[in-house]
């Protein structure tokens, strides 16, 4: 007697119980056998684990050694067989068969191991910046078909959310998204979640967005600040320049000559008053010479362009008329004060003169 095949899906690493329900054990119990079979991806049937003769055998296959047993009394009439720590070998189609005096009872199950997505692997390709293109990528080496992937957006608080309007996903393969025209508000954290039948798992991968440096306001900062140390150091220059013009001129003013200057007038001392006029020269004299003498050196040489044209004092119209008539007695001391020629200082020094 066949019973009809069932189905189990079970998670790689867990552990399972195939039913396998007989009544042969009410007929000889010395004569009762027990044997599972696994048809996988080979052509030819394995034993698993057989019950003959009172002995069991479970030591058929090298990747199930150790994992598999009976899981309740197959004398009474359950011979349901453990599996432990499935692996994706272990998948395919079982066949319990029991055997006993003459009889038979068929079992068939089909195990389905489901392997969880491994650990994804995500990355990103493109340049991080404004007006650019990425993408975003996610894989999983290892799990059982179909694996289906999802994006989600984490904020800054850690809440999950929908994506930037700009992303756009892949519809060929969904484990790749793609952002065009980046904009800063794509900055943040990218969840990928790889999952199917069996679990999920996911993995995080950052994006940062550089702002565009606008390469014109660039060029005009630097310009404009070549431009200002420019202009502070001729400002500073200029000033340096002018204190130093300055305290040249203070040193030079008191050599400057002026070619300009009018020529002093010349007195004449008259006979009646030469008792002043020989005291007003002398003193006059004196004070020139005491202010030349404290001038600096460098005005020795004295330009004397504008010497004035004295005239001797003509002898009145009486004079000339008595000189024909009779000699004259000269005071040779008067004589001698009215043809004295008078100080000359030149125009350069007029400022000196003192009358």
């Amino acid at each position: 007697m066949s019973q009809a095949q069932t189905e189990f899906k079970r998670v790689a690493e867990a552990n399972v119980t195939l039913p396998c329900h007989h009544r042969l054990h009410l007929l000889e119990p010395t004569s009762l056998d027990i044997e599972w079979l696994l048809k996988d991806s080979d052509a030819e049937p394995k034993v698993v684990i057989t019950y003959a003769g009172g002995n069991i055998y479970n030591y058929f296959t090298e990747k199930q050694k150790g994992r598999v047993s009976f899981a309740s009394n197959y004398l009474t009439g359950d011979a349901s067989l453990e599996i432990s720590l499935l692996q994706p070998s272990d998948a395919g189609l079982y066949t319990c068969k029991v055997k006993n005096a003459g009889q038979y009872e068929w079992t068939h199950i089909t195990l389905k191991v489901l392997e969880k997505p491994s650990k994804p692997k995500c990355w990103k390709e493109g340049q991080m910046s404004e007006g650019k293109e990425i993408s975003l990528q996610c894989n999983s080496v290892s799990g059982t078909t179909p694996i289906t992937y999802s994006w989600q957006r984490i904020d800054e608080e850690g809440k999950t959310g929908s994506l930037p309007p700009m992303a756009h996903i892949n519809l060929s393969n969904p484990a790749q998204i793609f952002m065009k025209n980046l904009t800063w508000m794509a900055t943040g954290l990218y969840h990928c979640i790889a999952s199917n039948e069996a679990g999920q798992e996911s993995c995080i991968v950052e994006v940062t967005v550089q702002r565009a440096q606008n390469f014109g306001i660039v060029a005009g900062a630097a310009c404009g600040v070549i431009g200002g140390l420019s202009l502070v150091f001729l400002v500073v220059w200029l000033t340096i320049k002018r204190k130093e013009k300055k305290k040249y001129e203070e040193e030079e003013a008191p050599n400057e000559i002026r070619e300009d200057a009018e020529a002093p007038k010349a007195r004449l001392v008259k006979p009646g008053s030469s008792s002043s006029g020989s005291r007003s020269s002398h003193s006059g004299s004196s004070s020139t010479r005491s202010t030349v003498n404290s001038a600096s050196r460098s005005q020795q040489t004295l330009s004397t362009e504008a010497t004035p044209q004295i005239t001797p004092t003509q002898p009145s119209q009486l004079e000339m008329n008595g000189r024909g008539n009779e000699p004259k007695k000269v005071n040779h001391t008067n004589l001698m004060k009215i043809e004295a020629t008078p100080t000359m200082v030149p125009a350069q020094s007029r400022a000196f003169q003192t009358v």
